[in-house]
């Protein structure tokens, strides 16, 4: 007799992707990990794995049970919430909220919000947006006037 498992309404298991759930969980990690200045290697220590297995979590190619989801939390020292927030339902995804995610998923993108945020100076912080914004090549013009409308001016 075959396995039984259940399947979400709507997913598609004849790909051989990783599950949306899967890949936003991981994405929680790799961000706190980077967050707290950690390598996958030392993480993995914490945890007792290896970085390899890190390195899957984070991409959601391997799921995380709930056990190691609850050590992960207790190493990275957040709730077990924390991994599942920001989680939309298949076709309610938000552009900004995405792009944003996927900065901060980087080292660059950790390491520029982390100076950006001690930049005291707002005229220097303006300054210093205008320079981005003018060195962007792939901002949609509907949106930008949104994120300007949007943007205090101080």
């Amino acid at each position: 007799m075959g396995r039984l498992c259940w399947v979400p309404c709507g997913v598609d298991m004849t790909e051989n992707s990783p599950d949306p759930v899967d890949v936003h969980v991981g994405a929680r990690v790799r961000m706190r990990r980077l967050m707290l200045g950690l390598s996958q290697d030392k993480l993995a220590e914490t945890v007792g794995l290896t970085f390899q297995q890190i390195q899957k979590y984070e991409k959601g190619a391997n799921r995380i049970g709930a056990s190691r989801l609850f050590q992960l939390a207790s190493a990275l020292n957040v709730p077990v919430q924390y991994f599942y927030e920001d989680l939309r339902k298949p076709g309610g995804m938000n552009k900004t909220a995405d792009e944003v995610a996927a900065l901060l998923t980087t080292p660059d993108g950790m390491r520029l919000c982390r100076y950006f945020s001690a930049i005291k100076d707002l005229h220097v912080r303006r300054k210093l947006l205008d320079l981005v914004k003018s060195l962007a090549d792939d901002v949609d013009g509907a949106e930008e006037t949104q994120l300007d409308k949007n943007r205090p001016v101080h």
